[in-house]
């Protein structure tokens, strides 16, 4: 399968044309190879299921956190999920700390500049590993996200549904050979600020000759992304308090969450973690894992006389807390 009868060379270079007129300034980017993998690799990790916007301040403080590699491997995982409390999937935040400690004993504090190397990494799939080839060592490393997907499968008019592994092919006709860095951000760009999911400003983008769905009027019905069905799933969420106002907090030690603090709760029932008098309240938590569509009554208990760690409200503040918990705390408290 091909781009088009497209001159793919013309094609690139059009678009890097663009990219140096238009493309965004962002604290991670820099034009042509980063001089330093650490804040790509750190920028590339949080964009995972995080829009750029969402991700601006906490790269920001992240880095004023934990500036180099080294120092994000000295750190103490507690303080590494403080700092990404928030942008969820926690996974990627011991990821990271793990991968740090990785890099710093065995490499020496540096990356690899080979994919198939980073690729034995912690927390380093095929997308991140490419990334960091293409924006850290200007390789012509293809790079496919959402707005790749969309702008390619616009460019060639597929009406069918599409998904990374029917797109990379083409995509890969169009990788820069000599500004590997410079085509990954630009085609980027091109989807968020131009090629958008809804009504893409079509007169102002470099492809516009070439792009067939435009050609045809159809752009708007492309491309078609097969959605993962979320199940729905009921839960509860207990807030329980001692005779001094603290709430019991525990310590999940398991799972995507684990390392991180939260009150008790179930997934997929109402059933309390220990015997109190439990009183249910109007309001209803709703949060949308990657999987599931939870949502979760809340029920209180004061004067409880469990041991275990309680805190004061004001001070929940300083312990690593997931998005969900972040919601009742902000609904309840």
């Amino acid at each position: 399968m091909t781009v088009m009868n497209s001159n793919k060379i013309e094609l690139t270079q059009k678009l890097l044309d663009w990219y140096d007129e238009n493309g965004r300034q962002m604290p991670w980017r820099f034009r042509g190879a980063a001089p330093n993998p650490y804040p790509v690799w750190i920028s590339e990790i949080m964009l995972q299921q995080t829009t750029v916007v969402t991700v601006m301040d906490y790269f920001l403080r992240w880095m004023k956190h934990f500036p180099t590699l080294e120092s994000l491997a000295k750190a103490d995982i507690d303080d590494v999920l403080h700092a990404w409390q928030g942008l969820g999937y926690y996974t990627r935040a011991k990821k990271l700390h793990e991968c740090a400690c990785v890099l710093m004993d065995k490499y020496q504090g540096k990356f690899p500049t080979k994919r198939e190397e980073l690729l034995k990494l912690p927390g380093i799939g095929p997308y991140t590993a490419s990334s960091i080839c293409a924006f850290a060592f200007n390789q012509p490393e293809t790079v496919v996200d959402g707005n790749v997907i969309r702008v390619v499968a616009r460019l060639c008019g597929l009406m069918q549904e599409v998904d990374k592994d029917i797109i990379y092919p083409l995509a890969q006709q169009l990788t820069s050979k000599t500004r590997g860095a410079d085509y990954a951000s630009a085609i980027m760009d091109l989807g968020a600020t131009v090629c958008k999911p809804q009504n893409p400003l079509c007169l102002s983008c470099p492809w516009n000759k070439n792009c067939i769905a435009a050609k045809q009027g159809i752009q708007n019905e492309v491309p078609k992304i097969k959605k993962l069905q979320k199940r729905k799933a009921h839960g509860a969420i207990f807030l329980a308090f001692d005779d001094k106002g603290a709430l019991l907090l525990t310590k999940r030690d398991k799972g995507l969450l684990s390392g991180l603090f939260e009150f008790p709760w179930n997934i997929e029932s109402v059933e309390p973690p220990f015997d109190e008098k439990w009183k249910k309240q109007g309001k209803k938590i709703h949060h949308v894992f990657t999987h599931i569509d939870y949502t979760a009554d809340i029920y209180i208990a004061h004067n409880v006389k469990q041991t275990g760690l309680f805190v004061q409200p004001k001070n929940l503040k300083d312990y690593a807390l997931s998005t969900l918990m972040k919601k009742v705390v902000k609904a309840m408290l």
